[in-house]
């Protein structure tokens, strides 16, 4: 517990930047239907604007997560993060001010160009910073309780929009990441890597290169990677760490389909159940309140005693059995039993994350956590160009009275 008291700055840095990005999540769709359909329970031209902006992070992701993770490995997780934390505020602050047609239209550009850098980024840093600090033994436990901070941040800022209007949401959202980035300048201690140690090659046999954790502590390892970022040093990952592909393989497909269900699914359940922003926030409450307790209360007592891969296999069967329960409801209710299953679900991403990080040494965290995002980034990239056809074609053909499938309207 010492060691993760010593990171409670990084967690609330974690929480406040999730709270202001997930609190815009349940009214985010009404808000595009209302610009873009008013009036309309289904809206093609939504779903495909939604669709093109996933793919377009997703590209941008693919590209930037990879690099920041080994900028940050070159200059401090700190700096890196200070960029994502500011970013956020742009396209919050736009519909605070206004959500007219004009408004979203300049939401949804700077929104795709800031999500391209800060979609994923926090995290990905916050884990190399984690991993900086942690001992291998206790990390499958410590990645769980940073996941379980941003679930708990997930549940206030859901709970936060229940109750608040819809400009009151974006305006609280807007000044939340605002003081999310004062308290990480001001507060945040950095995990410094001493100079030098990222000169030498991903297998050159050289001296070990040391992290000096916030105790004050040093630890040496495994040489780094190159100093400088290239698709080379992800490839010489995959190429030669079998442990590290067969991570990098999961986390695709497993991202592959959280995209796809997470794409069309508040579009699904608006058109077969007509759920709104309430509804949405009831099931996102659900969903984290389970994953929060899950991830900080059983994760860390079941990964030491089971083993991370055990409870990789778990989080992925539930993870099939909540998306499959999804796709044959057949009353609203099933939507919140569904939602339920995520106290088994959010048990994949913090073992991919920590079986990846035991692979590499410690001034080589932010690239593989990089190399990690950027993989899952590239199925956020594929993932819309499918399902995207797919929600479009099937959801007016199911539910709508007239039948048949849509034009863009």
């Amino acid at each position: 517990m010492e060691k993760l008291s010593g990171l409670r700055h990084l967690f609330m840095t974690v929480f406040l930047y999730n709270f202001a990005t997930f609190m815009v999540v349940p009214a985010i769709t009404d808000v595009t239907m209302a610009a873009l359909c008013p009036g309309r329970d289904e809206c093609s031209i939504a779903i495909y604007l939604t669709g093109f902006q996933q793919v377009i992070i997703g590209l941008g992701t693919f590209v930037l997560m990879p690099l920041v993770g080994n900028l940050s490995d070159m200059h401090g997780r700190k700096a890196l993060l200070m960029i994502p934390m500011c970013l956020v505020i742009i396209p919050l602050a736009i519909l605070s001010w206004s959500r007219s047609r004009n408004f979203f239209y300049a939401y949804y550009v700077l929104k795709t160009l800031t999500s391209m850098l800060c979609e994923g980024s926090v995290h990905c840093l916050a884990l190399a910073y984690v991993a900086d600090n942690i001992p291998e033994s206790r990390r499958a436990s410590a990645f769980g309780v940073l996941s379980g901070i941003g679930s708990s941040a997930f549940v206030c800022g859901t709970l936060s929009s229940r109750f608040l209007s819809t400009s009151s949401t974006f305006q609280v959202a807007a000044s939340v990441a605002a003081v999310g980035a004062v308290y990480t300048r001001l507060f945040l201690p950095d995990s410094i890597i001493k100079e030098g140690v990222l000169d030498q090659a991903i297998i050159a046999e050289q001296k070990k290169p040391c992290v000096i954790h916030l105790d004050g502590e040093s630890t040496q390892d495994s040489p780094a990677f190159k100093s400088m970022p290239s698709l080379d040093d992800m490839l010489s990952l995959l190429q030669t760490n079998s442990t590290f592909t067969k991570a990098a393989i999961v986390s695709f497909f497993s991202n592959l389909g959280d995209v796809g269900l997470h794409t069309c699914l508040m579009y699904y359940l608006k058109a077969r159940f007509h759920f709104d922003k309430h509804q949405f926030a009831d099931l996102m409450m659900i969903s984290g309140i389970a994953g929060t307790i899950s991830q900080l209360v059983l994760m860390p007592m079941l990964a030491p005693s089971i083993g991370e891969e055990k409870l990789l296999s778990l989080g992925l069967l539930f993870s099939f059995s909540h998306m499959f329960l999804y796709s044959i409801a057949w009353s609203f209710w099933v939507p919140y039993a569904a939602a339920m299953f995520s106290i088994l679900t959010v048990f994949a991403p913090p073992c991919i994350r920590s079986i990846a990080s035991k692979q590499v040494g410690p001034s080589e965290q932010g690239k593989v956590q990089g190399c990690i995002s950027g993989i899952s980034s590239f199925a956020h990239l594929v993932s819309p160009l499918a399902f995207t056809p797919l929600t479009d074609g099937s959801i007016p053909a199911k539910f709508n009275d007239k039948g048949g499938a849509s034009n863009v309207k």
